[in-house]
């Protein structure tokens, strides 16, 4: 049997930005939508998993995917992680995590919605609830970073919502391999890789 090749190395232009004053406006939830947004306190590591891979296997998301269960549980439940899960119609649809961290700052870690929702005019809205969340904790400033490999609308959504490009360097991503795939969906402490 033929060994599976590993999934070649991607180049991504990695952009940061920072926000330093509070967005005027956010948009109000689009109409005929049933969606609610929550914060997950206690979120179990499974289906911290399942929102990520949902979310950013498309974007190579996988770094928090490649994570043990103790790694993990370290960022995802400490007292500076906030977490807000996006249900559509009752169903998961997106899910955002802030993290207070030095000098006043509060970093929107991720962002992102499920394919099943996009393009229905959710993820301004989100993002705004996003910062609003952020900013309640008055920070000095609010950090995001995207890359090239994310969402084309992520770049120009951020800007549109108040967010400033500060640098940017070069990352090289690695895709997850066919066994840590496997190991997600099989739910093991972590994919081998």
């Amino acid at each position: 049997m033929a060994k599976a090749a590993k999934p070649r190395s991607l180049k991504a232009t990695v952009t940061h930005l920072e926000m330093t004053r509070r967005p005027r406006m956010t948009l109000p939830l689009p109409v005929n939508l049933h969606a609610t947004l929550i914060r997950a306190t206690d979120i179990p590591l499974h289906f911290y998993r399942y929102l990520h891979w949902q979310v950013g296997r498309e974007w190579h998301w996988v770094s928090r995917l490649r994570m043990s269960n103790a790694q993990l549980d370290k960022i995802v439940h400490a007292k500076t992680t906030r977490i807000y899960v996006l249900s559509v119609d009752g169903a998961p649809a997106g899910f955002f995590e802030l993290s207070d961290i030095f000098d006043a700052t509060v970093e929107l870690v991720y962002f992102g919605l499920m394919d099943h929702v996009r393009r229905r005019g959710l993820g301004e809205w989100m993002l705004g609830q996003a910062l609003l969340t952020a900013w309640s904790s008055t920070p000095a400033r609010v950090i995001v970073s995207t890359n090239t490999l994310d969402h084309p609308a992520a770049l120009p959504l951020y800007q549109k919502l108040g967010f400033e490009p500060v640098s940017q360097n070069e990352a090289i991503i690695r895709p997850l391999a066919d066994a840590e795939i496997l190991a997600i969906v099989k739910g093991s402490d972590q994919p081998e890789g």
